[in-house]
């Protein structure tokens, strides 16, 4: 995990999305057309919250979001999400 030059706003949150499966269990490779969106990663910020609002997930969890959450961005090389705290769906 890498330290991010980023403070989310609001009851947002920075996630580094979890790296697309190479191989399926049974040792298939899986061509690059065929990978599906990650939707699980690790939280590498999170803002200080809102009036109305207490943050629930610290850095370094372990989530699972939506497939349309967040907005892609990408900082040094990294690709990341941004997103709200309610697009997360669990913390694992």
């Amino acid at each position: 995990m890498t330290k991010l030059n980023i403070r989310p706003l609001g009851d947002r949150v920075v996630v580094e999305p979890a790296v697309a499966e190479e191989k399926t269990a049974s040792g298939i490779i899986i061509p690059d057309t065929a990978k599906e969106k990650p939707n699980q990663g690790t939280v590498v910020a999170v803002s200080d919250g809102d009036k109305d609002t207490i943050m629930t997930v610290k850095v370094g969890d372990t989530i699972l979001y939506g497939k349309y959450a967040g907005t892609e961005m990408e900082i040094g090389g990294n690709k990341y999400l941004i997103m709200s705290e309610t697009d997360i769906l669990a913390i694992i």
